[in-house]
């Protein structure tokens, strides 16, 4: 009976053996899921069953950095539970149907970066297990660079600390690389090597700080050196710059230039010259000053600036500007030509003045010495009369007389200039300005002014000679240097003859003024009185022809031939009106109307037989 027992147990074990055997469970999880810290991150798991299996089991676990394991969530057909107590109860939440399981981390910290196991058990049905690593990313900081403050020297033999730069908190590790001038440098022996140093924070941040040691050149210094910070991101690798930097090299001075600052352009006689001197050391070494010609004389400069003030043409000549070489200790020298260009004062020939005689011919001229190729221009009364250093006068005139100016410049420098001058002075008989005879007419008792002006060298003078009256006198006498004018003023008595004399050691010319006196009655004073007569006649003439209308009214008033009733008043309307019209005749026949001896006074008065003295 315990035999056949045995023997059914072990056939029921076979059978279960055997099922379970062909029975089987696939699982398909991601190798990978990648997020950023902050982030939710969801885990699939898809499962499928080579049987259907009446009973199923889908549990999570996590995997501690010591290597044990825990659950972390439960679900059956059932049930679907999270579990107390873990790192992710409160931070996880589970859903799923019958072929797949979603476990979703609400906000992922650094410490979740682990594996998830996703274990499936359908019993009979067959079970399984698959992991997914949870990779967690944090970008770093911006890298911060900063430089050393003091200079390199080029002559040390050593590496020197160029600059160090800094990425933190970034996870995973990020990696620091240094450029030149956009180029990646890689460490070589002897010239280049980088020092870095790796932080892990209690928080889980990595921060990694770079150190560059370099071989230092003189061609390193305008070359800007920075760093670049590369870090991982989900599905990919950034990266973030520093800002440029450029050290300070120091090299020592092997070639000086010397250069002229100001003025711009030649330079002339009492410009201020400002020479300076720059090598290209650095730092600057101390600059002296000297003239080739004059090499022991130092000359005062500051901070490489040499002032020449006021210069004159003994300035000219080669300057020189020394320091030393520190590494040979031998000088080096830089050398500048500086002219000062001069204009001498403008010498005229003649000499001030010149006497000339009327119709005489001058050539005068006018010279300056210049080291630049000079224009000279002449000048006469501020209008300009000739070019070039010669200046012809031909046939002199009084107008020829005056002072010439010759103005000697320097075409290739602005302001650059020098005058000189020459007074002409014109001799000659005088010229009396508009020397006809004069012949006028003026009214008699009225006061008179009369003008005469006179050129002539030496200087005329001016006598009257009045004939007709002895009411005169002389108001102005005004001299120049060649001329002068005269006048007077006279009262106009009778005919009169003004003779003006302009003398002088030369000669002498007159000019005569008629003038013929004039009645007191004028031709106008004579109209007008004829006309005041013509007006006052008029007067009486209008004077009596109202008296004589006046009598008429009175003599019909009085003979009651004056109508004054309602027809009356018509017809005198009637009168009124006729008369509005130039129509004696019209007039007539009304007055007829009532009485012929009415009408035959109104025709004596109206009438046009009559004269008109007798009217």
């Amino acid at each position: 009976m315990a035999c056949r027992k045995d023997t059914l147990l072990l056939v029921a074990l076979l059978s279960f053996v055997t099922f379970y055997v062909r029975a089987k469970v696939d699982i398909d999880m991601d190798d990978t899921v990648s997020v950023y810290r902050g982030d939710p991150a969801e885990l699939h798991c898809r499962y499928s069953f080579s049987e259907e299996p009446s009973m199923m089991m889908v549990q999570w676990f996590v995997k501690y950095p010591n290597g044990s394991r825990e659950r972390i969530s439960y679900r059956d057909l059932t049930i679907e539970r999270v579990d107390e107590g873990t790192d992710y109860t409160d931070r996880i939440t589970v859903a799923g149907d019958s072929n797949s399981e979603t476990l979703t981390v609400l906000t992922v910290k650094l410490s979740d970066e682990r594996e998830f196991f996703c274990q499936v058990n359908g019993m009979a049905a067959g079970n399984g297990e698959r992991k997914t690593h949870l990779a967690v990313f944090d970008p770093p900081e911006a890298p911060v660079i900063e430089g050393v403050h003091s200079g390199i020297s080029v002559s040390s033999h050593l590496l020197s600390k160029i600059a160090s730069c800094e990425a933190r908190k970034g996870y995973p590790r990020p990696n620091i690389t240094w450029y030149r001038d956009e180029t990646p440098l890689i460490p070589i022996n002897g010239e280049i090597n980088v020092v870095t140093l790796v932080t892990r924070e209690a928080s889980g941040f990595y921060t990694v700080q770079s150190e560059l040691q370099y071989k230092i050149t003189k061609e390193d210094k305008d070359a800007l050196f920075s760093c670049k910070v590369s870090y991982f991101v989900p599905g990919d690798v950034r990266t973030s710059a520093s800002q440029d930097i450029n050290i300070t090299v120091h090299y020592p001075t092997t070639n000086v230039e010397l250069w002229r600052e100001l003025p711009k352009g030649l330079v002339k006689e009492g410009d201020t010259v400002e020479i300076r001197c720059q090598g290209d050391g650095n730092p600057p070494p101390p600059y002296t000053f000297n003239r080739e010609q004059q090499p022991e004389i130092e000359l005062d400069s500051t901070n490489g600036q040499l002032v020449l003030h006021e210069v004159t043409r003994r300035d000219s000549g080669v300057y020189q500007c020394r320091t030393l070489d520190l590494d040979t200790e031998e000088d080096v020298v830089g050398n500048m030509h500086l002219t000062v260009h001069y204009l001498d004062p403008a010498v005229v020939v003649p000499k001030d003045s010149e006497v000339m005689s009327k119709g005489e011919s001058l050539t005068a001229t006018c010279n300056a010495l210049s080291s630049l190729n000079t224009s000279t221009v002449w000048f006469k009364d501020d209008r300009e009369i000739g070019r070039g250093h010669m200046l012809f006068l031909e046939d002199a005139t009084f107008d020829t007389a005056g002072e010439y100016v010759c103005e000697v410049s320097v075409p290739t420098l602005a302001g650059f200039q020098s005058t000189g001058s020459v007074h002409i002075i014109v001799q000659g008989v005088p010229k009396i300005k508009d020397a006809e005879n004069v012949d006028m007419e003026e009214r008699a008792g009225k006061w008179v002014n009369l003008s005469c002006e006179a050129r002539g060298y030496p200087r005329p003078i001016i006598a009257w000679s009045i004939y007709g009256t002895q009411s005169w006198r002389e108001v102005l006498n005004r001299v120049t240097e060649d001329s002068v004018q005269s006048l007077v003023t006279l009262k106009v008595t009778s005919d009169i003859t003004a003779i003006c004399n302009a003398t002088n050691d030369m000669g002498v010319e007159t000019k005569t003024h008629s003038i013929k006196s004039m009645s007191m009655v004028t031709p106008a004073a004579k109209f007008q009185a004829e006309g005041s007569g013509i007006i006052i006649v008029i007067i009486i003439i209008c004077i009596l022809l109202l008296a004589i209308l006046g009598s008429v009214l009175y003599f019909l008033y009085k003979k009651g031939k004056l109508p004054c009733g309602r027809s009356g008043k018509q017809e005198i309307i009637n009168v009124y009106s006729t008369a509005e019209k130039p129509n004696k005749e019209d007039i007539v026949v009304e007055m007829k109307a009532e009485k012929t001896e009415e009408a035959v006074l109104l025709k004596g008065v109206n009438g046009d037989k009559k004269p008109m003295n007798d009217q």
